[in-house]
């Protein structure tokens, strides 16, 4: 590095501010049901954009991450010094990220992300250096880099999914799913009935997901008892789930007021166009209309807002925090950037349409599930309905590793065919 080149420090501290600011945003774009992968990729070139301005800026690069994750250690700060501290390959600057990286998990995650934003290659000999860490966070973070990478630890894994720390244990059941390690089913096994949630529900996720169908009943319990893995639990579930099985499971959740939104979720996940009646009914619920239409549209394929199939807000309907300072809810609502479905316009495209579907077939965006279809998904649907198709691409190919759709979106261009 020339030492001898300055730099302005107003602009150095915006490439640090903005950085961790856009990467909260990605972070969430990631799990969003209104951004593409070409959207994504346009949010993650801004985030690598000021990631490079850091970079050239280096010690004073540094230092502007410094001061901003003294002064506010959360994850889009993490973020942005731990890509710089692993990419330079600094012991120091790595302690330091790691050291805040471990104070909660969502700075965990953001740390893992930093690894996962950088190419491979480029932080190999650091990673592998990692799983033989005598401290377990350095060897979780090291399973963790290679599993986002898709890359197979080897043996590290192996050792991992028996290690008795939960939280190095959980993070290498997950891998052993993500990364196809069908070696590893005894291990995933011993867990159905971990102490550990995290240990138990990755084990479960896992076994599944490598065919392991002695798994789906102990999986269905974390929907069943509304844990917060709850979702990610639904999605897998159902796609393993046959259809009869898959409908008495529902209507058994449909006995629970609380389950609703989770029961129509289920309906688009299962991809049979049975359900399709239920779910124009429901549009007529505020509550649950949106969650209604974005289950409608991942069997159809239908696009409400762009087939103009959208409605209006209903007049009185308020979904999450209000302006009244009495009003205990803070939640966010979970529906927000959804498309509100007008319920006639929408009957009245599947009355034109429904002798293209039928009944007891799965369908992903309106095509059979297939091979062909989850790629073309991954290339041009929304995030959500990307992560659907990988998981159902997962289960038609055993030894492929699931496709990672939080990669940086410029990454996953290059993977994918087709894609500009």
């Amino acid at each position: 590095m020339n030492t001898n080149k300055r730099f302005i420090p107003a602009i150095i501290d915006r490439h640090a501010e903005d950085a961790a600011f856009l990467w909260l945003l990605r972070d969430a774009a990631v799990g969003e049901p209104h951004y593409s992968l070409m959207d994504l990729a346009q949010l993650d070139n801004r985030v690598e954009a000021h990631l490079d301005g850091l970079r050239i800026a280096g010690d004073a690069g540094w230092s502007a991450c410094m001061a901003m994750l003294e002064a506010n250690s959360e994850p889009g700060e993490v973020f942005a010094a731990a890509a710089l501290a692993f990419q330079g390959g600094d012991g120091k600057r790595i302690d330091t990220v790691v050291n805040a990286g471990s104070s909660s998990p969502e700075n965990f995650r953001a740390l893992v992300s930093a690894l996962g934003w950088l190419e491979f290659a480029d932080i190999e000999p650091i990673v592998n250096h990692l799983l033989s860490a005598n401290n377990n966070l350095y060897r979780r973070i090291g399973i963790a880099a290679h599993a986002i990478h898709r890359r197979d630890p080897g043996e590290a894994l192996t050792a991992a999914v028996t290690e008795p720390d939960p939280a190095l244990r959980a993070r290498a059941l997950c891998a052993a799913g993500e990364l196809r390690r069908h070696d590893l089913l005894g291990a995933l096994r011993d867990n159905f009935q971990s102490d550990d949630e995290a240990c138990r529900f990755w084990a479960c996720w896992s076994a599944v997901l490598l065919g392991e169908h002695a798994a789906l009943r102990p999986l269905m319990a974390f929907v069943n008892f509304a844990t917060r893995y709850r979702e990610q639990a639904l999605r897998l579930v159902l796609r393993v789930q046959d259809g009869a099985e898959a409908q008495n499971w529902l209507k058994g959740l449909l006995q629970d007021q609380a389950q609703q939104r989770y029961v129509l979720m289920g309906c688009g996940i299962t991809g049979d166009p049975l359900y399709i009646t239920t779910l124009i009914k429901q549009m007529a619920v505020p509550e649950l209309a949106r969650v209604a239409g974005e289950a409608f549209s991942l069997i159809t394929g239908v696009d409400l807002a762009y087939q103009d199939l959208e409605g209006e807000w209903p007049e009185g309907f308020e979904a999450g925090p209000t302006e009244n300072p009495e009003d205990e809810d803070v939640d966010l609502d979970p529906d927000e950037d959804l498309p509100w479905p007008e319920q006639a316009l929408v009957q009245q495209w599947w009355s034109d349409n429904k002798g293209r579907f039928q009944s007891g077939q799965r369908y992903l965006l309106g095509e059979p599930v297939s091979i062909v279809q989850c790629n073309t998904v991954l290339q041009t649907g929304f995030q959500r309905q990307r992560i659907a198709a990988a998981l159902e691409l997962a289960l038609l190919q055993p030894d492929q590793p699931l496709f990672e759709t939080r990669a940086p979106g410029f990454r996953q261009q290059r993977l994918l065919p087709g894609v500009a």
